[in-house]
């Protein structure tokens, strides 16, 4: 007899795409020459895993106690402290208002928002282009996922699209919750233009009179493209106090060590009796899920955000990366282009999605040519983070085999 409820009765028993980077390594440690397009970490071009060879150093020397004590449930005071500036110190207003507890990666953020911020069966809306694991996510903790169409035929964010689902999730749960991936967005590459920001606040304070939150998603946020990568805060400045306002923060992109699995959510919000009891909430929810975060983690992350030695040293070794992830991307779109491959505009980050009407179809074709990405609904994402520079005309011609 199955003991499990039956509501676990029928879950899936593998990630597809750890599933597809398992076969693809093990192609190729059988000798076969393999594209793996497939996995969301950053590889050097040998195939090795790109790391801050700083943060290594940092936790390393991290001493023992700290690494075997506990952690305050929501996280060191430090290593909140040292979040919420590295998030917010552009905008002094978002930055006065915030409160912030630690979490297991970005994905124990995006937990406490769905909880949190929504009642159970309600939904997320998010764009119908998303990371997979927000279904997951929603399905583990009885939420769903809602999409509204990502782009106008144009190639630009469609706001009016955002505009009237969150119209229907008003009317229909009496709030909404919206997670907005950006910038480089997963697993399209896309990011957001200052006016796109700027339509989609408008959108949202003219919702301002029910329960709206807006989570922004920033794991990926330091391998955008040219320009200051804060920016775009300022135009969130508007909904301080009408809207709700999250950050999902992650240390495992921006300090690559993706098993530390250090993370944070920030929230904003200027009245200080709805700080203090958002805060007693997210504290508790801490206690209930993962009780503590890793202490000698988050200290070690504290010294490479606050140390301006560190901090310097740390900002050095990823632009170094950033251009390395850079030169695929150019390389990328040198290729692509004359192949007519369609695809939203892309500038960098860790991913890009090609559109095509039979994905599953060409995934499979692909793989047999030895070149592995992963299919999605209508599209096939693409790790350039973790296919060198080399194989870019590969995997190009492969995407766009007939």
């Amino acid at each position: 007899m199955l003991h499990l409820i039956p509501a676990r009765q029928q879950r899936p028993d593998k990630d597809v795409i750890f599933a597809l980077n398992a076969e693809a390594t093990k192609r190729k440690q059988a000798g076969e020459s393999i594209v793996n397009a497939t996995i969301g970490s950053l590889m050097n071009d040998d195939g090795s895993l790109a790391v801050l060879s700083t943060v290594s150093r940092v936790l390393k020397e991290v001493p023992a106690s700290e690494w075997a004590a506990y952690a305050p449930i929501p996280g060191t005071p430090g290593f909140v402290a040292a979040v919420i500036d590295d998030t917010l110190a552009s905008q002094p207003s978002l930055k006065s208002s915030a409160t912030a507890v630690a979490t297991p990666g970005g994905t124990g953020a995006l937990r406490h928002a769905l909880m949190n911020y929504l009642q159970s069966g309600q939904a997320v809306l998010t764009p119908n282009f998303y990371w997979g694991p927000y279904q997951t996510l929603a399905e583990e903790h009885e939420r769903k996922v809602d999409t509204f169409r990502m782009f106008t035929e144009a190639g630009a964010l469609d706001v009016a699209a955002l505009d009237a689902k969150l119209s229907e999730h008003l009317k229909t749960q009496g709030r909404a919750l919206i997670f907005l991936n950006d910038p480089c967005n997963n697993p399209t590459g896309y990011s957001m233009t200052r006016a796109e920001w700027k339509s989609v606040v408008e959108v949202l304070l003219k919702h301002a009179d029910q329960p709206v939150t807006l989570l922004v998603d920033m794991a990926y946020w330091l391998y955008a493209g040219e320009g200051d990568h804060r920016a775009f805060l300022s135009e969130l400045v508007p909904l301080l106090g009408k809207t709700g306002l999250l950050f999902a923060w992650s240390g495992s992109k921006t300090f690559t060590h993706y098993g530390l699995r250090v993370g944070a959510l920030v929230a904003c919000e200027p009245d200080e009796k709805d700080r203090s009891a958002t805060q007693a909430a997210l504290a508790y929810a801490c206690r209930g899920t993962w009780s503590n975060c890793v202490r000698g983690g988050m200290v070690g992350v504290t010294k490479l955000l606050t140390d301006p030695t560190l901090k310097a040293a740390c900002d050095a070794e990823r632009e170094a990366l950033k251009r390395l992830l850079s030169n695929r991307v150019k390389a990328f779109n040198a290729a692509a282009l004359p192949k007519g491959l369609v695809y939203p505009r892309y500038e960098g980050g860790f991913f890009v999605t090609v559109f095509h009407p039979e994905a599953e179809a060409q995934a499979k074709r692909m793989q047999e040519m030895g070149v592995y990405v992963v299919p999605q609904k209508g599209a096939l994402r693409v790790a350039l983070c973790s296919a060198a520079e080399s194989d870019v005309p590969r995997l190009v011609e492969a995407l766009a085999a007939k």
